[in-house]
């Protein structure tokens, strides 16, 4: 459909979790309007696992999980350490609660508690083993009739429908280990796919159910949506924000907007020049699994009236299989937790807690930069027994052969003895011998002084319960061995522009730009330098839209 001049109160740019802005604000009576760079409703959120970190809130509190309001201050004051303002992650806490009513309210979705799912760092003071994570139930994307096609398409397509829960993915993860607990699971969701398709339903579970829930209330709510239209720069009166350019269509289009403009672009993922510039000229081009939009716009345009930035340097790190030549980085999540498996760099050596959260692994990788002894190569290296007993990249199910295009790209090795495979990735065969040596003699005893793997109960989330003592544990005793090319990916960069308590994005003296809003991705992480739990990313994007559109409704 044709896009014109028009006038709104809320221009929400970005259709991710600025979509919780724009229903929020809707709510509140506001007019207000979405403008997407792509084609597709979603943004990251889509591409995401879907994980909400909701500490203290109306559904941990429903199920009894035992969370309390000091005790997550606690806990996000000892992880944050100083490195964000601590009003952002109070004003985060405060309205979190309100946040999932509105949601409750405005969407058909449901939400569930991922009882186990641990915090990521629980043994800080505060923290929980049992977690504070919780999901969107398995959602029917079908009531989104004709617009389902514009729901931006998951990461990974499976190959029938099986809506699968980030709860349940540790379990299938598992089905060959403990099938109990697995098989059921599995048969469950095949029920459910399978089923809904003969009922007309579509379900779909992660980002999917996420972003088609707030979709669908957006739709319900009679909000615009308007696809293929970038951020071009944005308008001013004076030191006060009143509107945007988009681009559409070849044309330029003026967007007033009376309260103000929530920029919900998501952060710089795939704008290389600046990653390079403010993280590491190591990365790799493109290795982000974030949408391929994102792209600074936003951080861009908004520094061009005078916006601050803050924790540049930083990304939601994501550890992933190499790509295949042309193709896109595999998801890592279990893989590293896993007993039968260790990592190794170009020296052959361990370098980091295999099963630390993804963000922390990173880090670590880049911290190795700055010090001068950067990690140039990495290899996960595993047994036949751990081929044969996980899934492996999302997509090799336990006993399937590594896919021979693997092997032909460089990315996979195989041999039967470990000093063979040494040679095959590179690395000084002695040294990576002695490294296997000693990872056996710690996996027999149970314990990893070097790197304490399997001590936090996030490390043992992930783990092998039937491995005992520690889960995350087990010698490599028998080959053949293998050994698969690792890069250092992310969800999305989590530095951006500097923003207060009520979303509203600073000057460099601190004080705010009237009129102009940033959240998300866009905005530097309310949580600083760290990940305090799965679903942190999408979460605080959720509660400052909300945050955002009464501070710009009561204006």
């Amino acid at each position: 459909m044709p896009v014109h001049d028009t006038t709104v109160d809320l221009l929400v740019v970005g259709s991710g979790t600025g979509m919780a802005a724009a229903l929020a604000a809707a709510e509140r009576g506001l007019k207000v309007l979405i403008v997407e760079k792509s084609s597709y409703v979603g943004g990251s959120t889509a591409r995401s696992g879907g994980a909400l970190w909701l500490p203290a809130s109306p559904i941990l509190e429903e199920n009894h999980a035992g969370d309390s309001m000091p005790r997550t201050q606690t806990y996000l004051e000892s992880v944050v350490d100083g490195t964000a303002p601590q009003q952002r992650h109070a004003a985060f806490l405060s309205r979190l609660g309100e946040t999932v009513e509105m949601l409750r309210r405005t969407t058909p979705m449901r939400f569930m508690w991922a009882r186990d799912y641990s915090d990521y760092h629980p043994e800080q003071p505060g923290g929980m083993a049992a977690g504070r994570t919780c999901e969107c139930k398995p959602f029917n994307t079908s009531v989104l009739g004709q617009y389902r096609s514009r729901l931006r398409p998951s990461i990974m397509t499976a190959s029938i429908p099986m809506p699968t829960t980030g709860a349940d993915y540790r379990w299938m993860n598992l089905m060959a280990r403990v099938p109990r607990k697995g098989l059921p699971l599995i048969a469950k969701r095949l029920g459910q796919g399978l089923g809904g398709l003969l009922l007309g339903r579509r379900y779909a579970a992660g980002g999917q159910a996420l972003a088609a829930g707030l979709f669908a209330g957006v739709l319900r709510a009679g909000i615009p949506v308007w696809t293929d239209t970038a951020l071009a720069r944005l308008t001013a009166d004076g030191s006060k924000v009143t509107g945007a350019i988009v681009e559409h269509d070849g044309r330029d289009v003026t967007v007033k907007a009376r309260r103000g403009v929530v920029l919900a672009a998501g952060g710089f993922d795939h704008r290389m020049d600046m990653r390079w510039k403010f993280q590491s000229e190591s990365l790799g081009e493109h290795m982000s699994l974030g949408a391929e939009t994102n792209t600074g716009d936003a951080i861009r345009t908004a520094q061009e009236v005078g916006a601050a930035i803050d924790l540049m340097d930083q990304a939601w790190w994501f550890p992933a299989v190499a790509p295949l030549p042309g193709g896109a980085p595999v998801v890592m999540l279990a893989e590293r937790s896993l007993p039968g498996s260790l990592i190794v760099d170009q020296s052959g050596n361990r370098f980091v807690n295999e099963a630390t959260d993804y963000m922390s692994f990173g880090q670590r990788l880049l911290e190795r930069e700055r010090s001068g002894n950067p990690v140039s190569a990495m290899w996960i290296v595993f047994d036949q027994k751990y081929r044969n007993s996980y899934v492996f990249g999302a997509e090799l199910f336990p006993r399937m052969r590594i896919p021979q295009a693997w092997y032909d790209a460089g990315i996979a090795h195989r041999s039967d003895n470990i000093a063979e495979l040494g040679s095959l990735i590179g690395v000084p065969e002695a040294q990576f011998g002695a490294t296997v040596s000693r990872f056996n003699e710690m996996s027999r005893a149970g314990d990893d002084p070097d790197f304490h793997r399997g001590r936090s109960a996030y490390d043992r989330y992930y783990g092998d319960p039937t491995i005992t003592p520690n889960p995350n544990l087990r010698a490599l005793d028998k080959g053949p061995f293998y050994a698969v090319k690792m890069v250092l990916s992310d969800l999305g960069t989590c530095g951006g522009l500097q923003a207060d308590d009520r979303a509203r994005v600073l000057r460099e003296d601190g004080s705010a730009i009237d009129g102009l809003y940033a959240i998300g991705n866009t905005a530097a992480n309310a949580f600083g330098a760290t990940y305090p739990g799965a679903g942190a990313t999408i979460a605080q994007g959720l509660v400052y839209g909300y945050i955002a559109a009464h501070h710009a409704a009561e204006k």
